[in-house]
């Protein structure tokens, strides 16, 4: 039978379970496109099915290769409702009559399966065994395929995917416990200070060319102790946990997709999509972030001398060879240079998943723009205001991260004794009336072209989620909220050392900033704002 150029078989009505339909119709060419001959062009393969699933205009979705081989193999798999509309449309040849008898039978087709699985369950070990090992795997749920199942049915058919550092950096965040990432880091960061303590650097002080005796111990440097015990941790906490609700929760629910394993192939095609990002960030990180700055930063002023960089921990072997060697001091900083580099790798991978997020969210909610329902409109809603406040939180720490690299690096040219007793005396000198911010030492501060990129990078990812989010959403007032926050600690980060009583800006913008990781509506907004009467957490 023939309908709009294609194979047209009519539902059969009887008591067959998806599988046997689904096998009929695809050994039957159902749906396929007449070859030029005029005859049937044969039957459904995975991939022609999977792209012609695709392919339709209303799907903006599509559909994972590896869900369709599932429909094909012998596992009793069933499908979700999702697909069972896209798997109509092919089978009813695009005909609106046809299509609608097609959903009704694969409907009752996947029930009658969801029937059998249920005795099955109920027979116990006695029909167990009677079961295919593959068919077992499939009664715990209607349409969720394991990880390790999909893993099996990939090898199976072939070599195993190639290495994906965009899938292996999302491991990180999203595999195993929430804790695990920020632990790491806080570890790493105690193990040198526990190092920097044994070799007799945590806390040293040398005289400068003026006569000032500055400290430049390791724990007295707060981009070091304060980044990496307190705001970088936090980070990855906040990121991890915007991304679980999002893989879990949000993402499944607003995309109507019952398959968790869909889902998260979706997810992780996203993910691939910016695998050369991933790359570009891991090669500077690694060579130029790690490799490059430890030569020319530490490595050379230790060994040749010079490079007008002002003397920190890393180089206080020149001044104070009794507190520690040389080449002591270029082991320990080789260390120090490969734990931050790699951090701050793990830092923008958090950036790059969270525009993955917000960018996700917003190309759903771009293709469900024609579903007018105000349950639906409620959830992407509430979703849209769940992933700001956690791109806000991030926001806000890798600002932070920015504030206390320039500070420290700011700190070390000026003439404080330590870094307190300079915030200190420059908050007194604005009711003082002394405007001396400088002290007349230049030097190279490449912690200020750094700090700077990570202040831009993280900013950037909050613009975007505040565009694609909050232009068409109902929660103005939590955003320009969020975003006069971010605009104070910007302003606060650009001007320190810019006049003399900056830090009080800057003590303005880092308390209402911590305030808005407990609060990141800085203040309770009624709930109508989302379209519904009752109260958002």
């Amino acid at each position: 039978m023939i309908k709009n150029e294609k194979i047209f078989l009519p539902p059969p009505g009887d008591e067959s379970d998806f599988k046997e339909i689904f096998k009929r119709l695809a050994a039957a060419g159902a749906g396929r496109p007449l070859g030029k001959d005029g005859f049937p062009a044969g039957p459904w393969t995975p991939e022609l099915l999977a792209e012609a699933i695709s392919q339709i205009d209303s799907n903006r979705i599509g559909v994972d290769l590896r869900t369709v081989q599932l429909w094909f193999q012998e596992n009793e798999k069933g499908i979700s409702t999702a697909n069972i509309r896209w798997l109509a449309r092919v089978f009813g040849c695009d005909d609106p009559v046809a299509t609608s008898e097609w959903q009704m039978e694969l409907s009752a087709a996947q029930s009658r399966l969801s029937a059998k699985r249920r005795e099955w369950k109920r027979a116990g070990s006695s029909v167990a065994q009677e079961i295919p090992d593959t068919a077992l795997a499939a009664t715990f749920d209607d349409d969720t395929a394991s990880p390790a199942e999909l893993k099996r049915d990939t090898d199976a058919k072939g070599p195993r995917r190639r290495f994906s550092l965009a899938r292996k950096s999302e491991a990180f965040f999203s595999h195993g416990s929430p804790l695990n990432l920020p632990a790491s880091v806080f570890a790493g960061m105690t193990a040198l200070g526990f190092l920097s303590y044994i070799i007799g650097i945590h806390n040293v002080t040398y005289e400068r060319a003026d006569g000032l005796v500055k400290q430049v111990g390791f724990l007295w440097a707060a981009n070091w102790t304060l980044d990496f015990m307190v705001f970088l941790p936090l980070f990855f906490f906040f990121a991890i946990e915007l991304l679980v609700f999002w893989k879990s929760e949000g993402r499944r629910k607003l995309a109507a997709q019952g398959d968790q394993v869909e889902s998260d192939d979706a997810w992780l095609r996203n993910v691939d999509a910016s695998s050369y990002t991933y790359w570009s960030v891991f090669l500077i990180c690694l060579l130029f972030a790690g490799l490059f700055q430890w030569i020319g930063v530490s490595l050379i002023p230790l060994m040749k001398g010079g490079g007008n960089y002002a003397m920190d921990w890393g180089k206080i072997a020149l001044v104070r060879p009794e507190v520690i060697s040389v080449p002591e001091t270029v082991v320990f900083t080789g260390l120090a240079y490969l734990y931050m580099c790699l951090v701050f790798y793990l830092f923008f991978v958090g950036l790059i998943l969270l525009h993955t997020v917000v960018h996700d969210l917003w190309r759903i909610g771009e293709a469900a723009s024609n579903r007018r329902e105000l349950d639906y409109e409620r959830e992407l809603n509430e979703a849209s205001l769940r992933v700001m406040r956690g791109v806000f939180r991030c926001t806000v720490l890798g600002v932070l991260v920015a504030i206390w690299m320039k500070v420290q690096s700011s700190y070390l040219a000026s003439s404080g004794e330590n870094i307190v007793a300079w915030l200190v005396g420059d908050m007194s000198s604005m009711f003082q009336g002394r405007d001396d911010v400088s002290t007349g030492f230049r030097y190279r501060m490449p912690t200020h072209y750094s700090s700077l990129l990570i202040a831009i990078s993280t900013c950037v990812v909050f613009l975007y989620g505040s565009i694609r989010l909050g232009v068409e959403r109902r929660f103005c007032m939590p955003l320009w909220r969020m975003s006069a926050v971010v605009a104070l600690l910007v302003a606060g980060y650009l001007l320190i050392d810019a006049f003399a009583g900056f830090s009080i800006l800057l003590g303005i913008g880092v308390l209402l900033a911590i305030y808005g990781l407990f609060d990141p509506g800085l203040g309770r907004w009624r709930a109508s704002e989302l379209g519904d009467n009752q109260s958002v957490s």
